[in-house]
């Protein structure tokens, strides 16, 4: 049975248009269909080609809501959190706050049961129908009800299980920012957390260290480039009090760094023949001591989180630059640095600094072929621009 009231025939329908956000696309489907069930079909085929860029070809079969395509995890990263559930030995995980299915749908391709909860009637219907659609039979319930209700008693059923939960963080307003705004609430999460049993919180990756309950590990992700969430573990391994960056799509498979608080502070050093940019997910677990100790880099700055070495070392938890030229951080000097190379695309990197780069490209004038990077940071000497070029050991 399709969600949302959705017939096979008025998607197929929707399938065929080119274009199905176009007023030619929905004459045609009231023409042959109710008008609401036109615009259900119709809205779903734009939702399911917007969700290609996430989902990949398994988007084609799958049903979506709006706010549910935006806040679904990534493929990858719901992979990752199943995995972390497989290695913990849980029959299944109890998915609090499901959504479309995401997380849930890779749990069943993990093999593992799932009972889901979900709050919003309709978006439960999707979930429903995604996960009955994927593995029938490892769907034990998709429930409409309050996350924050359900039991935590250990002698619960699910106690056998693993539990998973992402807190909605926005509101009718935009996005909560604040922990005691959540849904479910902050407290709701610390009890699922208190180490009675396997579970996993997925939370935006802005979440400062000092909310980091005791007896839970933090895990910040990293996925194609951005660091999209950090997760709270607790139980079937996590180990408490333990920071780390998880980098996904590493070369070679995903790649992990643990902070150590205990590691000295690296120094203050020259700009050298290399800089790296640590990855997010590094710097907001706090690994950039163990990063620069890895690299045998110097801080440019003490409080920028950019390393600078002579030596290029290989990594998967920092991109690294070659050093060109220095410039100095003024508007005319840039103007003739860039007019004197015929310089008409720049790519602007910037930290410590406060400046638009859309203003700063305005103001000098781009004009020519070539590309250039310049990556502006403020060091003990006063701000720097150094022209670059993203370079690999490998």
């Amino acid at each position: 049975m399709l969600p949302l009231g959705l017939t096979a025939e008025a998607l197929a329908a929707a399938e065929a248009e080119a274009d199905p956000g176009s007023l030619g696309a929905a004459q045609r489907l009231r023409a042959r269909f109710e008008p609401d069930l036109a615009a259900a079909a119709l809205s779903q085929v734009a939702l399911r080609r917007r969700a290609i860029a996430k989902f990949g070809d398994a988007a084609a079969t799958m049903f979506f809501t709006r706010d549910g395509l935006e806040q679904a995890t990534r493929p990858a990263v719901a992979a990752h959190h199943a995995a972390r559930f497989a290695a913990a030995g849980v029959a299944g995980v109890v998915d609090l706050g499901c959504g479309i299915g995401a997380d849930a749908l890779a749990f069943v391709d993990a093999g593992l049961a799932v009972r889901a909860v979900e709050l919003d009637p309709a978006t439960a219907e999707v979930a429903r129908a995604n996960l009955l659609a994927r593995a029938p039979a490892l769907v034990e319930d998709v429930r409409v009800a309050d996350a924050e209700r359900h039991s935590l008693d250990p002698d619960d059923p699910g106690s056998a299980y693993g539990w998973f939960a992402d807190p909605a963080r926005r509101d009718r307003t935009g996005r909560v920012w604040s922990l005691a705004d959540f849904s479910p609430s902050w407290e709701f999460v610390l009890r699922l957390l208190d180490g009675s049993r396997v579970a996993g919180v997925k939370l935006g990756p802005a979440l400062p260290h000092a909310a980091i309950p005791p007896g839970v590990e933090a895990e910040w992700i990293t996925h194609r480039g951005s660091t999209v969430e950090a997760a709270l573990w607790a139980g079937g391994g996590a180990l408490p009090g333990r920071r780390r960056a998880t980098i996904l799509d590493a070369p070679g498979g995903s790649a992990t760094l643990v902070a150590d608080d205990a590691a000295a502070e690296p120094p203050t050093g020259p700009i050298g023949r290399y800089v790296y940019e640590p990855d997010g997910a590094v710097i907001r677990a706090g690994g950039i001591a163990q990063l620069a100790a890895g690299l045998g880099a110097t801080l440019v700055e003490p409080r920028i989180a950019y390393l600078s070495a002579d030596r290029l070392v290989d990594t998967p938890f920092a991109r690294a630059y070659e050093v060109l030229e220095q410039l100095p951080h003024t508007t005319s000097a840039l103007r003739r640095w860039l007019r004197d190379r015929g310089v008409g695309s720049l790519e602007i990197k910037q930290r410590g600094i406060e400046e638009d780069p859309a203003r700063l490209r305005r103001r000098l004038g781009l004009r020519g072929p070539a590309t250039a990077t310049f990556l502006i940071t403020r060091t003990p000497h006063g701000a720097r621009v150094l022209v670059v070029r993203r370079v690999s050991a490998v």
